[in-house]
């Protein structure tokens, strides 16, 4: 499933790298702590948190994720959002809490 069509279903805000959506996603991985995501999360994978600082940037970018779902309509930090739109890493925020979120991805269906 693309980005963008997640987006569109879950109704997602684009933060950053709009441009990107036509990225294809292969999975999800959920986690707020870093290590985890860099052990565990795989390439294409989207990445859902509530961290809002610069260094989920530079782990997405490194294990190229296709994008991260801030959720409870936590907003990125500006130096975390101008590093995205450097990085090209969509940023994307739902109103939902995780548990909510990752049931409506679940069922479209993205798994892990």
């Amino acid at each position: 499933m693309k980005l963008k069509e997640i987006v569109e279903k879950l109704n997602l805000e684009v933060k950053s790298a709009p441009e990107m959506l036509d990225k294809e996603v292969t999975g999800g991985y959920v986690s707020d702590l870093l290590s985890d995501v860099m052990a565990n999360a795989r390439e294409g994978n989207i990445w859902v948190t509530l961290q809002i600082h610069q260094n989920i940037v530079a782990v997405a970018s490194l294990k190229e994720i296709r994008g991260i779902i801030l959720v409870n309509n936590r907003q990125p930090d500006e130096d975390t959002l101008q590093k995205a739109i450097h990085e090209k890493i969509p940023i994307l925020v739902s109103k939902l809490s995780t548990f909510e979120l990752v049931g409506k991805l679940y069922q479209l269906p993205i798994t892990s």
